[in-house]
């Protein structure tokens, strides 16, 4: 399994950044996040508790979800819509237009493909008439992102931290924020960075959830052209793929211009595009 742990370094030091222009030069090596003795699996648990895609026994630490079945020829297109404090006061000051790309939005509604968003509280709120927008398709479902993109770890590319005792609740909030906006909801979860340890998984147990990772990193944050996030997409692309982009705009420019790209790549590679809990179905 592919995973690119040195892009992703990158792109997330950038969003945290305040969405700089100009892609700065990387800091000091950092060691890569891991889950110490947590349940690795490629699809969600088989026993669910609930109808909720991707819930699980509360108390129970979280899987790790990775990918689904490499027998499928299935794939899961997930768009993080992150918002950080930074973020959001570059919005205020007028420095960028939008962190929403309805462009992109349109794409997957015209062709009827099915989607994943990971959403922050802080993005939900910031667009609550684009997250009715996201609900109101039957192909999209939601997922919580943590409410404003800030680290569960002590070493994730220098995101600001969550404390250790606001984890639970962090998570918790998001979901209250999500929940009434209703549509296709589930308890998948996806941290920020993909930095997590034991210790954020157990803060997670009470909430019943799955963690969801990815296998395929498309670098769209800060990527200077289409090519480059089709090529990273593509070259990774398995079947039972989830594949990680965003919705962000303002830092994922041409997200949009190669999401036309990849879904014909897709198509000549006989892979269909479904949502992450029919992806885990199997």
């Amino acid at each position: 399994m592919f995973f690119d742990r040195r892009m992703l370094a990158l792109v997330t030091v950038l969003m945290l950044a305040g969405c700089a222009e100009p892609a700065p030069e990387p800091g000091p090596a950092v060691s890569t996040p891991t889950v110490e003795a947590a349940p690795v699996v490629t699809t969600a648990p088989s026993t669910v508790p609930s109808t909720v895609p991707g819930a699980v026994a509360a108390g129970a630490l979280p899987a790790v979800m990775q990918h689904g079945p490499r027998s499928s020829k299935r794939v899961a297109l997930t768009f993080d819509a992150d918002m950080t404090d930074a973020m959001a006061a570059r919005l205020r000051r007028g420095e960028v237009k939008s962190y929403a790309n309805l462009r992109l939005l349109g794409i997957l509604e015209q062709r009827r493909i099915p989607a994943t968003f990971f959403v922050t509280g802080q993005w939900a709120e910031e667009y609550p008439e684009v997250m009715k927008r996201i609900v109101g398709n039957p192909r999209f479902e939601v997922a919580n992102h943590s409410y404003e993109h800030a680290a569960f770890t002590g070493d994730c590319y220098n995101l600001p931290r969550v404390k250790p005792a606001d984890m639970t609740e962090d998570v918790a909030k998001t979901f209250r924020v999500l929940e009434p906006f209703g549509g296709r909801q589930t308890r998948y979860f996806r941290f920020p960075g993909l930095c997590h340890d034991r210790a954020a998984l157990r803060a997670l147990a009470p909430l019943g959830v799955t963690v969801v990772d990815g296998d395929v990193v498309s670098g769209d944050p800060f990527a200077r052209g289409p090519d480059p996030v089709v090529n990273a997409v593509l070259s990774q692309v398995k079947p039972g793929s989830v594949v990680i982009m965003h919705v962000t705009e303002a830092n994922a420019l041409y997200t949009d211009d190669a999401l036309p790209a990849i879904l014909a790549g897709l198509k000549r590679r006989g892979l269909e595009p479904v949502t992450l809990s029919e992806l885990a179905a199997g």
